[in-house]
Order: structure tokens, then C-alpha cells, then sequence
């Protein structure tokens, strides 16, 4: 995968987290940088960053591993707030699908392309992969204080990776190590199926799994809900903003429904 590392790299050695971090900036201050462009900030009403990330008991000197970045939206807040006292790590997600994604490759590459194209602010974050829950590109074996990942569960579900991801996220985080999960959430009762069609999961289905996996849930958080979100549209989830998959027809709706209605959870990796 284009801009992804293929060979295994070592880590220095991890921050102590007791420590104050030098020269480490604020979670306010990484939310509200020059880093961000003006429509990434301004669906920070829809997405809460900082409180999400305090929710997931972030700290500067952690060492991070995101899951499948996307275009960088939380990239660009985790990079430079871990830059200086912690570690950055992304996996770009591969599919097993037998028919490749083209537009999941296009939009790696122009994730590489935007770490190469500010070093200062992105020169430490280390890029690998990850495809039926194993990470390649570094060394994944309790390594990682946690693991984040933000609307990702449902293409895992589509492409029957789910629970292999989540093993592979155990095994990443340390003892004590936690797994913040972010999702649309589906009502109670919602099928496999029509989580697959509609982008919408069931909280219980994601808990179960998670657990399954071995992880205890911490703690649930209402930061992300959204009650205007009905969750009934003809393009599902990706009716609402900013995808607008029906283009024009009933935007005005959507736009005032806002993001979606999603689950902000944390689970735990028990210490042995």
C-alpha cells in the first residue's frame, strides 16, 4: 500500500507516563491548531475531539495506535499532541475482499502524502497496515497504551473481520491498555445484515464482540449521541453529513439532522 512501511521498526523507548511531559502542547491546543483546516474544525460540534479523547483517557506521553485514519480528521489532532512526550502509530486497514478498493487506496495515498508534506508536525508518526488482524510495518505485541478507532467497526463487520481485529487489538495494547471505539449506533434489534446496509451497529453487538476478544468494558459515554439522527434513510448513515450520498435529494433534511447518532466506548485489556 502506497506510503504504508513494509519492514518491522523498533520503537525508543516509551515516555514514563508519571513524567511531565517537555514541551508537550495541550489537547486544546492540538484541537484548535493551524494543522486543521476550517471544515475539519468545523465539524467539531458534530464529532466532540477533545471530549472524546478525554474520554478515552488520552495522555501525552502514550504511545497511540490508530486504526484506519481515513483522510487524518483525528491524525491531525493526535500527531502533534503526542509528538513531543509520546508515540504516534496509524495501521491503514486492508481488506480481504477479493475486489480491492480503489478509492481506500487513492485515499491512503493522499494520507502519505499529507505526513511527508509537514514533517514537522507529522515526521514521528509511523505508518503500517493491517489486514485479518495483523499488523504489519512494526512491532505490534503489547506494545501500545491504546488503541483508537473512529467509525471503522461496520466495514469490519461488511468485510467479516470484525472479531480478528479485535484480537489483534488485544494482543497490540499492554496489560491495562485500553481500546477506545467510536460507531454509529443502530437501535436495539437491528440485524447483521441491516447493520452491514445501513452503516448503523448495535451497541450490544459491539460489546459482545469486544468481550469475546477478552477486553471488560470500562465505561459508555454519551458525548457522541445525536437524538434528531432516525436512523431510516434510503442511503443509511451515509445519507447524513459530510457524506450526502443522495447528493440533493432532502440535503436540507439531513444537514439539519447533523452527524450521525454514535456509541463512545472504552474497554480495557485486563492486567494478568
Amino acid at each position: 500500500m502506497t506510503g504504508c512501511t513494509t519492514q518491522s521498526q523498533s520503537r525508543p523507548p516509551a515516555a514514563d507516563s508519571r513524567a511531565a511531559p517537555i514541551g508537550a502542547i495541550s489537547l486544546d491546543a492540538a484541537v484548535d491548531g493551524p494543522q486543521r483546516s476550517e471544515p475539519a474544525k468545523a465539524r467539531d460540534a458534530y464529532r466532540h475531539p477533545k471530549e472524546t479523547l478525554q474520554f478515552f483517557e488520552l495522555a501525552p506521553t502514550q504511545t497511540v495506535l490508530e486504526i484506519a485514519p481515513g483522510g487524518g480528521w483525528y491524525t491531525d489532532i493526535l500527531a502533534p499532541y503526542l509528538r513531543d512526550a509520546g508515540h504516534l502509530y496509524e495501521a491503514q486497514y486492508v481488506s480481504t475482499s477479493a475486489q480491492p478498493d480503489a478509492g481506500e487506496r487513492a485515499a491512503d495515498a493522499a494520507f502519505a502524502r499529507k505526513l511527508a508534506a509537514a514533517p514537522a508536525i507529522y515526521g514521528n508518526v509511523v505508518v503500517g497496515t493491517l489486514r485479518a488482524g495483523e499488523f504489519s510495518g512494526f512491532d505490534a505485541s503489547e506494545d501500545f497504551d491504546r488503541v483508537l478507532t473512529f467509525r471503522n467497526i461496520h466495514n469490519w463487520i461488511k468485510d467479516g473481520q470484525l472479531d480478528a481485529n479485535l484480537r489483534g487489538f488485544y494482543r497490540a495494547l499492554k496489560p491495562g491498555g485500553e481500546l477506545g471505539v467510536e460507531e454509529h449506533r443502530a437501535r436495539p434489534g437491528t440485524t447483521v445484515q441491516q447493520m452491514i446496509d445501513s452503516g448503523y451497529v448495535t451497541e450490544a453487538f459491539v460489546i459482545a464482540h469486544a468481550q469475546a476478544a477478552g477486553f471488560v468494558l470500562a465505561a459508555s459515554s454519551e458525548i457522541n449521541a445525536n437524538p434528531r439522527d432516525t436512523k431510516d434513510y434510503p442511503n443509511g448513515v451515509w445519507s447524513l453529513p459530510p457524506t450526502y450520498a443522495g447528493g440533493n435529494a432532502d440535503r436540507a433534511r439531513y444537514a439539519a439532522i447533523g452527524e450521525s447518532d454514535r456509541m463512545t466506548l472504552r474497554f480495557v485489556k485486563p492486567r494478568q
